[in-house]
């Protein structure tokens, strides 16, 4: 089959690119090498595609709406993996602009494409992030999440809303996939894990924000890559079972569409992090505590239940390996010794 992975020279993209070439599918790649943060590394994750021949890659944005029409009609997709977006809840506050652009206006490009092409299934991400002000723990998809406390998080409930119109309208099978708080190698300079470690290996402080009362719902991105690439040939269906009076919001009774929580279902302590992250490097971190950042959540904990029933999802990767992994892909990238 012929998979479209957008945002192929992102952190997630490029682990899902990668391992479905390594299954033998071919794979189109689609991205714009945003500046949003160093091209060189998302040129260097490129560099871990081309040489398969099964590979083709598309330099395009979402929204260049010939460019994205091109691709499809020139490479013929059935599945469609959509990864490409403008991420961090931090920088939408600051910069509301190409949130609106990319994730809305470039996601409803996307769904037009799907539209008219032969889309057997359209996966797209969303985020924890979607849970805003929501303190019912863990995070169930099957919960009501209404109150976004930041624009990033605004465009991806959007996104499911769309997505969920489309998947009525038109017939097209399309799964949301909720990501919990993904890192490991290959990751984004602007994420927690990488700063830590590129602070603390330079010898800078960290600041660690609510003053450390905090925790996450860590996810290694290979327990995320088996989970998307699993659900690829479990296309959503109508859910004969929904009821109307009383809609679950992580399905539907009139639509091919489903919603899944994609976590580690262990929420980690953000000092213990930062412990464990010390203990990978060999150096105590300098620690600036700060008050708790517009946008941001206190703690985040995954209900990975629903995606565990239908493909047996069971992530294995514990903090402290994932870790090691990408402090020593860290100091190989950038020749640390």
């Amino acid at each position: 089959m012929t998979i479209l992975v957008t945002g192929a020279a992102g952190f997630i993209g490029n682990h899902v690119a990668l391992r479905l070439l390594e299954d033998g599918h071919r794979v189109v790649g689609f991205d714009n090498l945003s500046p949003y943060y160093d091209v060189a590394l998302k040129r260097a994750r490129l560099e871990r595609l081309t040489g398969f021949a099964d590979y083709a890659h598309v330099e395009g944005d979402l929204c260049d709406v010939p460019a994205l029409r091109a691709c499809f009609s020139d490479h013929g997709p059935d599945r469609v993996v959509h990864l490409a977006a403008q991420p961090g809840v931090r920088f939408s506050i600051e910069q509301p602009q190409p949130y609106i652009q990319s994730n809305l206006v470039g996601f409803a490009n996307l769904l037009e494409c799907c539209r008219h092409g032969t889309i057997r299934h359209l996966m797209f991400a969303s985020t924890s992030s979607v849970y805003g002000a929501n303190t019912a723990m863990p995070y169930s998809e099957h919960h009501a999440c209404d109150h976004p406390v930041s624009l990033y998080a605004a465009t991806k409930k959007a996104n499911e809303a769309m997505a969920h119109s489309y998947a009525h309208l038109y017939g097209i099978a399309t799964t949301g996939l909720r990501f919990f708080t993904v890192y490991g190698e290959w990751g984004r300079p602007d994420m927690a894990f990488f700063k830590f470690t590129d602070a603390i290996i330079n010898g800078r402080p960290i600041e660690v924000h609510n003053n450390g009362r905090m925790s996450r719902d860590f996810t290694y991105v290979a327990d995320i890559v088996d989970g998307i690439v699993a659900l690829l040939d479990r296309p959503a269906t109508i859910d004969s079972e929904w009821d109307a009076g009383r809609p679950d919001p992580a399905s539907s009774g009139v639509a091919p569409y489903r919603i899944y929580n994609i976590g580690n279902s262990r929420p980690v302590d953000l000092m213990r992090y930062v412990e464990a992250l010390e203990e990978c490097i060999g150096r105590k971190a300098t620690i600036e505590f700060k008050p708790m950042q517009p946008g941001d959540v206190a703690d985040t904990w995954a209900d990975c239940t629903d995606l565990a029933e239908t493909i047996g999802y069971s992530p294995s990767t514990p903090v402290e390996e994932g870790l090691a992994n990408f402090v020593a892909w860290y100091k190989s990238y950038y020749r640390v010794n």
